[in-house]
């Protein structure tokens, strides 16, 4: 028991039922109020920003709305130096990362029948980065979402954080940023997609955030380019009998103290373990100074007992933003599964690394889209604009040719002439 006098108790599912569990990154009922949030902040401009920021992220009357790189630098030089160190140090390994992606993203340029064709690399112009500032302002996500841009190389990196802490504003002097406008959730995204003045208008907007912030990212999205839709937090840690209960139970505290949403997850190959883990969570709960949120998340949580194959296919079906594997079986489990934001692969690494910069990035998809996205990188700040060149000769007639026979199929007259036009030798 906890010193609660609570015992600790993992809810029980079957492993056909642990589809159903995922949670979806935003509730049909956050539509309407974050809608009426955009809309306001894009007809009413700074003044109503202004207003929802005293209301929500404690801006004071009169107070900046804004802080420039001086005041940045200001806070970082006020760190302590072994702060200001593991700052840097972090933002040197998401940067190590980041550059090893963008190496990884090399142009197309190959022929094409009568020429060639290929792309181009481009970075947006502007990226907005929002960096979460409620109960646990977070600096780890100002250096994922800013320095990851900036090696991307976006020209202007603006960073958004309500009521931001001297930690934030340090990290945003580590990662380079033009600027950080002191307001949070559905106002802070409006004002990055639409412009607020100084904050320009953003070609993207980036970064973990609570259900008001990933709501807005959604209804901004045809405005601006979004990285990922992140709901709660999610960690599933497969493990076998060789799984360590004392480093498991830790492992779903660091996930669960995040939010009472959030999502922890125990699925086993051996049926005594849960029972150990679940002393080990209350035993580590008893003086932990976050367990009335760790303990709200495990309710929310739960955990499988299954055969191996039964196991592998319940990571499979959750697609977890978070995979922590445990026990002997670790290496072979990762090659099987494919479905997660980001795998840590044995009980000697711990989804904590991920969180405070070991290098790939901590920013990822919740909910399942781990089936079809992967986390925000460099990729997410890149556009690969296409080209197209053909020489004068029979290839481009017959190409001619073949495109007026498919724009009339189509009924797309004016097509077929443009293109009929190009049969002829002087252009």
């Amino acid at each position: 028991m906890n010193r609660r006098g609570r015992r600790v108790r993992l809810r029980r599912i079957a492993a056909t039922d642990v589809g159903r569990m995922r949670q979806p990154a935003v509730q049909p009922e956050m539509i309407a109020p974050v809608l009426e949030i955009i809309e306001s902040v894009r007809r009413g401009g700074e003044a109503r920003l202004r207003q929802l920021a005293r209301r929500w992220d404690g801006l004071e009357a009169g107070g900046a709305l804004t802080r420039d790189p001086r005041e940045m630098q200001t806070a970082l030089d006020s760190l302590p130096r072994g702060d200001r160190e593991v700052l840097e140090r972090a933002a040197g390994r998401i940067e190590h990362f980041a550059r090893a992606q963008l190496e990884a993203a090399a142009p197309v340029d190959v022929a094409v029948e009568g020429g060639r064709a290929g792309d181009r690399v481009v970075p947006v112009r502007v990226a907005g980065c929002y960096a979460p500032g409620g109960r646990f302002p977070l600096p780890s996500s100002v250096l994922m979402t800013a320095v990851t841009a900036r090696v991307a190389g976006v020209r202007e990196v603006w960073l958004a954080s309500p009521n931001p802490s001297r930690e934030v504003m340090a990290a945003g002097a580590v990662a380079g940023v033009a600027g950080l406008l002191a307001a949070g959730g559905a106002q802070a995204v409006a004002a990055m997609a639409y412009g607020v003045s100084p904050v320009p208008p953003c070609d993207v907007v980036v970064g973990p955030g609570n259900r008001w912030v990933t709501a807005a990212k959604l209804l901004v999205s045809g405005v601006v380019g979004i990285d990922l839709l992140a709901g709660p937090s999610e960690l599933a840690v497969l493990a076998d009998e060789d799984g360590d209960p004392v480093l498991i139970a830790a492992d779903l505290l660091a996930q669960a103290e995040h939010d009472p949403e959030a999502l922890p997850v125990l699925i086993t190959t051996a049926s005594g373990l849960v029972a150990r883990v679940e002393e080990e969570l209350a035993a580590q709960l008893a003086d932990l100074p976050t367990a009335e949120t760790a303990i709200a998340a495990l309710h929310n949580g739960f955990a499988v007992v299954a055969p191996e194959q039964e196991a592998l296919d319940c990571c499979q079906q959750l697609a977890p933003e978070h995979l922590q594997l445990h026990g002997g079986r670790a290496a072979a489990w990762e090659r099987e599964l494919d479905r997660f934001g980001t795998v840590f692969v044995n009980q000697s690494v711990t989804e904590v690394f991920g969180d405070y910069g070991a290098g790939p990035n901590h920013t990822l998809p919740t909910g399942g889209t781990a089936r079809f996205t992967g986390g925000l990188s460099v990729f997410s700040f890149l556009r690969r604009p296409t080209w197209l060149r053909l020489d004068d000769g029979p290839a481009r007639v017959r190409l001619a040719g073949d495109a007026a026979v498919m724009a009339r199929m189509e009924g797309l007259e004016a097509h077929a002439r443009a293109a009929e036009l190009r049969r002829r030798p002087r252009y």
